[in-house]
């Protein structure tokens, strides 16, 4: 095909709809021309609906299996005039409460005019047989609504920006949101939009905003902040962030300078938005939030750690009591730790698998139960949360179902409603899996303890670290400033898993050693990413469950990358197809490139506080899905344009135009999964995979997931690099010299 096309411009009416991306507003359709010519038409056209005329500018292709296409570069629109055109367009679905019927009531008594009436006179609608007042209100509102966000689509379309943002935008901007983005399309690289700094750039371009505007200079060094946080920076050298930023606003029409990038940090520094000083050895430049982060918990761990307990009574003596009450014996180091919960104010309990972390918490809780104090469970997950209850016999809830976390209404950013003027009401909190949280999540944490609480916080250095900012439970045990029990002895039992001793060799960086015929850890040796996934598809349908009884839900495979190599977007392509593959009478909805199939397995993707959910029984309700839950779509509606997702015991529903919150979950990377167990493991190790991601804590973060069986399939060598590879990425964090005194 030639690389040039000729442009033509078609017109014709929407007859029909064959595909229709809610996400990014892609269709295929089919456009009826004046001469009564059906023409297949594809591009992007968000919101669109049956009825509308089309000005379509583009050029022909032809498809190898559909034929001739009309491949639509702008489309220009407008709303049918005629009265089977309204009633077309009314009819579609576009609007609740109008189905065929009534849209052909509509047309019949207001014709062309319908459109119009909507939106400026929707009480005229009560002229309708049925209709009542607040049903006109409704419908009028939607309208109202539909056309404001349809203008938003167009301009973000025509600006080349995602239309996804639209729901967004709209609920914070509502009908200024065009003329918001016209005065500072920056605003896009705020953190609720995530928008590429290079795309909003090129809308300000568009609009004619100079290159060497102090807005354009401010955006992106706050973006470029911003963008760190994922690297898991606090702070940004100002050496590193201004030739980060100069680097990013150089293009071919001007050279940007650093002086004038450090004009613009003193700017945001004066605005308050940025705070600057010397730590570290450091010229650092914070966020204003990530420094009074790290200066908070530095000074509340301080005071935590310089509290202790006294008590009328000898707590070990009250903990031998215990054991000969429980049958238990607990190690020197158990007793340790136990001890240190009850006296100290903070405590940190470490260890890798196989040394009794589970069993000297539930010591802990005993001695807290003794004590008459109130304890909460925790975790950064709701697998982990999930865990813990089952380990301990309590309830553990995820951190941000313990803080009532929601969003501030209008503003899309999340708030606590327990916090610093609505404390939880405990004595004890134990945090589990705090490898994982960042900075922010744990001030938000310390800010909602009580002043007299404790504080217990058990986790594993050698997995991976949060995802987000700072490094937390590394800087706080390596400051030395509280009492750090690290248990290293693996029990007797954990010692015939082979899956606990490869875990600690390869922590230590030695090989792993396959089991025999009956262990639990075995490797199969692969080459190319195709016959990973190959013998990975293969496993999982086949091999594991006839040789050891397990059900595919029983199985989770990890892989370090997501698209990359045998990554878990592939991986999920071929084990739902394997797995749960199309049938008649089994529905499905296309979203995006993905498909999703009643009984699928699907994992919430990010944190949504506003998803409704109930209990299978019917007994429970409430809302928030969180990133990381994986449940099975166990309906799907096409006609209602929905489907329910099983979590457990409890059931959500998500409307299409949420499925961005979903993604398949038959293969997870390991950095999901971290926090969470399952009866068998598959690890994909191939080729091809960033060697960023080819890490050691990667490979044993993967392996501690397994609980009963364990299989690497990959190649050797990359399996060995991983091993060897012991370098951890470089993060600017401050806590632990905050922690020392060294700020001082």
């Amino acid at each position: 095909m030639d690389d040039v096309h000729e442009q033509e411009t078609i017109y014709g009416t929407v007859t029909q709809i064959v595909f229709q991306n809610i996400e990014n507003g892609y269709v295929v359709l089919r456009l009826t021309a004046d001469d009564g010519e059906e023409i297949t038409v594809t591009g992007t056209v968000p919101n669109l609906g049956l009825g509308e005329e089309l000005i379509c500018c583009g050029h022909w292709v032809t498809h190898p299996s559909y034929g001739e296409q009309f491949t639509a570069d702008s489309v220009e629109r407008r709303l049918p005039e005629t009265a089977r055109g309204v009633a077309e367009y009314l009819g579609s679905g576009l609007i609740r409460g109008i189905g065929p019927k009534l849209a052909a009531r509509i047309a019949e008594k207001f014709g062309a005019e319908a459109f119009d009436m909507l939106q400026n006179e929707p009480e005229r609608l009560t002229e309708i047989r049925g209709i009542t007042a607040k049903k006109a209100r409704d419908i009028g509102a939607q309208f109202v609504e539909m056309s404001e966000m349809r203008l938003l689509m167009d301009f973000l379309t025509e600006n080349r920006l995602p239309v996804s943002l639209t729901p967004t935008l709209y609920k914070r901007l509502g009908v200024a949101a065009i003329d918001a983005l016209s005065e500072n399309p920056y605003l896009l690289c705020d953190e609720v939009y995530a928008v590429d700094f290079r795309l909003a750039d090129q809308l300000a371009e568009s609009l004619g905003l100079s290159r060497l505007a102090p807005e354009r200079c401010d955006a992106a060094i706050l973006y470029t902040m911003t963008f760190n946080l994922d690297n898991g920076h606090t702070f940004i050298p100002v050496e590193k962030l201004t030739q980060a930023v100069a680097n990013l606003l150089t293009d071919d029409e001007v050279v940007y300078e650093i002086p004038r990038v450090e004009e613009g940090v003193a700017r945001l520094e004066g605005a308050g938005l940025l705070v600057r000083e010397f730590i570290c050895n450091r010229d650092a430049v914070y966020l204003r939030a990530l420094r009074e982060a790290e200066t908070y918990l530095a000074e509340t761990l301080r005071l935590l750690s310089e509290r202790e307990y006294d008590y009328d009574f000898d707590v070990d003596e009250l903990l031998s009591a215990l054991e000969m009450d429980a049958d238990i014996d607990y190690a020197p180091l158990q007793r340790a730790a136990i001890a240190a919960a009850a006296k100290h104010g903070v405590t940190v309990l470490t260890g890798g698998p196989g040394t009794g972390k589970t069993t000297t918490v539930r010591g802990m809780l005993r001695v807290f139960e003794a004590l008459g104090l109130n304890v909460v469970l925790a975790a950064p997950t709701g697998r982990a949360a999930k865990r813990l209850s089952e380990l301990c016999g309590i309830e553990a809830k995820t951190i941000h179902r313990l803080l009532e976390a929601g969003y501030v209404a209008g503003g899309g950013r999340l708030a606590f409603q327990r916090c610093a003027t609505n404390l939880l009401e405990c004595d004890v909190v134990v945090l589990d899996e705090v490898s994982m949280v960042d900075v922010v999540l744990m001030q938000a944490l310390l800010e909602a303890m009580p002043y007299d609480a404790r504080l217990v916080l058990v986790g594993d250095p050698d997995q991976l670290p949060p995802v987000g900012p700072g490094n937390f439970l590394r800087d706080l045990i390596n400051s030395r400033r509280v009492p750090v029990i690290a248990l290293t002895e693996i029990f007797r039992q954990a010692q015939q898993s082979d899956i606990v001793m490869n875990a600690h060799a390869i922590n230590e960086g030695r090989a792993p050693k396959p089991s025999g015929k009956d262990g639990d850890f075995f490797i199969m040796k692969k080459d190319s990413p195709a016959d990973v996934m190959a013998t990975i598809v293969s496993l999982c349908r086949d091999r594991l469950p006839r040789y050891y009884g397990l059900s595919p839900s029983q199985i989770q495979v990890l892989s370090p990358a997501r698209r990359q190599g045998a990554g878990t977007i592939p991986l999920n392509r071929m084990l739902q197809e394997a797995l749960n593959p199309p049938a008649e009478g089994k529905p499905e909805k296309r979203f995006g490139d993905t498909i999703f199939r009643q009984g699928d397995r699907v994992m919430q993707v990010r944190n949504n506080y506003d998803i409704v959910w109930e209990t299978v029984d019917g007994k429970e309700s409430g809302m928030g899905m969180f990133n990381g839950d994986v449940g099975e779509i166990v309906q799907l509606f096409p006609g209602q344009e929905c489907l329910v997702v099983r979590f457990d015991d409890k059931l959500a529903t998500y409307t299409f135009d949420m499925l961005g919150e979903l993604e398949l979950a038959y293969a997870m990377t390991v950095h999901k999964a971290q926090g969470s167990e399952f009866e068998a493991v598959v690890v994909a190790v191939s080729s091809g995979i960033s060697r960023r991601l080819l890490t050691r804590s990667i490979l044993y973060t993967a392996i501690t997931r397994a609980k009963k069986l364990l299989v690497l399939v990959g190649n050797p060598d990359t399996i060995n690099h991983m091993i060897e590879s012991n370098a951890r990425n470089k993060r600017y964090s401050a806590l632990r010299a905050r922690l020392i005194g060294e700020d001082e």
